[in-house]
């Protein structure tokens, strides 16, 4: 396995160690922003209970709203993969954007232009002071691979994603798949 350096749009994955952590245990993040002021990401595999109608009256199509992090929560953020038509988005990698024209997307949304494959809404971010994210590494809480998905990443599956990059990384990450989040209850 080659030790790769956080980068914007590549993706941190939990080691299976971090067992404490309530944020992060088994969580998979896309870097949107990594550099020597701190990192930002989005958790990918924690889905809420709410839907976005419910936390934006405005929206009446009723999409999945994520757990994007610790930091905010009372905060709404997305990514997408339509910046055609959502202006003003910030370019995370290949395919996949951030932010944008929160009015005209509710707008788009509403109007059925843009679908549940093209966006993700998260409430909250995961967010590293300078040095921090790199101190992690070094204590071993996350692994960085590259996001092979590129803008398919927007609607990959979420609650079976952190195991199915612990077979992906293989070794001893296999072991991790199958066994339960609470390795007590084994």
């Amino acid at each position: 396995m080659v030790d790769l350096k956080p980068e914007k749009g590549k993706l941190l994955i939990a080691e299976p160690t971090l067992t404490g952590d309530v944020s992060f245990n088994r969580s998979v993040v896309l870097l949107a922003e990594h550099n020597k002021e701190g990192s930002v990401g989005f958790i990918l595999n924690k889905p809420l209970e709410y839907t976005i109608g419910e936390l934006i009256n405005e929206i009446e199509i009723p999409f999945q709203v994520y757990n994007g992090g610790p930091v905010e929560q009372d905060n709404l953020y997305f990514i997408h993969k339509v910046p055609d038509l959502i202006t003003n988005s910030i370019e995370i990698s290949d395919g996949i954007f951030w932010g944008g024209d929160f009015e005209n997307t509710i707008d788009l949304i509403n109007k059925k232009i843009i679908s549940e494959e093209d966006i993700r809404f998260f409430l909250g971010y995961s967010g590293w002071s300078s040095l921090q994210l790199d101190q992690e590494l070094l204590s071993k809480s996350w692994v960085v691979v590259e996001n092979d998905y590129d803008s398919g990443l927007i609607h990959k599956s979420s609650e079976a994603f952190w195991k199915e990059k612990m077979v992906e990384l293989g070794g001893d990450y296999l072991l991790w798949s199958n066994s339960p989040e609470n390795p007590s209850l084994n």
